[in-house]
């Protein structure tokens, strides 16, 4: 009987992301990239960890990848609420030109900017005002992933370090974990408040079934900074 994936399963993958007209707008593979003519030269191309059910992927993407044959490909049709959301007049915002002129920006449409963290883009210049649309660039959009399904991780280091990495952008070389038994211990080159890294390590504990996941000598800086 083929070997299926179940729900908190570690698997390995590869995939493409293209919209109904056939273009591409993501993917793991290097020379699909290319063809595609999205950026490579800073880009690293490589599969993916995806840890099932953990949100880490889109919500109809996560979905689907439950169920299914390892070592076999699944093609995935996604409406736009189970990808990238549907398009709201909400997410059109005015912003005034002053807050432009303090940043010593100047507004144009096109622009992808950042507001008090969030992404947008510039829709139209006007006197002064500036109208930003924050709906994901995508939004709207039926979209169809194409995933290879490579392997399912058994190693629990392997499944730590993956979902650290992918969570918080960790790099993988970075990250130090020790399994004994059914305990684990974990080096990394960021330390968490006291609260926060307790919550997550009994998120990690119980994502990947062990008794206890313990931060050890972590050094005095926070995620994000080198």
């Amino acid at each position: 009987m083929a070997e299926k994936t179940q729900h908190h399963d570690f698997i390995e993958v590869d995939y493409t992301g293209r919209l109904t007209d056939g273009t591409v707008f993501d993917t793991t593979v290097e020379n699909v990239a290319k063809e595609a003519g999205l950026p490579t030269d800073k880009v690293k191309y490589a599969p993916a960890v995806v840890c099932i059910g953990e949100k880490q992927i889109l919500p109809g993407l996560d979905h689907s990848l439950e169920n299914q044959e390892i070592g076999k490909s699944v093609t995935v049709n996604l409406k736009p609420e189970q990808a990238f959301g549907k398009r709201d007049v909400k997410n059109l915002r005015i912003v005034p030109m002053n807050t432009f002129k303090e940043h010593k920006v100047q507004p144009q449409p096109g622009l992808q900017i950042d507001v008090d963290g969030q992404m947008g883009t510039i829709v139209r210049v006007s006197g002064g005002r500036v109208i930003v649309n924050f709906n994901h660039p995508l939004a709207g959009k039926e979209v169809v992933y194409e995933v290879t399904i490579k392997r399912r991780l058994t190693d629990v280091g392997e499944k730590l370090v993956s979902f650290l990495n992918s969570t918080f952008r960790i790099p993988s070389d970075k990250i130090n974990v020790e399994v004994k038994e059914d305990k684990a211990e974990v080096r990394l080159p960021v330390q968490f408040p006291e609260q926060i890294a307790k919550e997550i390590a009994k998120k990690l504990a119980d994502v990947v079934q062990l008794k206890e996941v313990k931060f050890v000598n972590s050094v005095a800086t926070k995620p994000g900074e080198k």
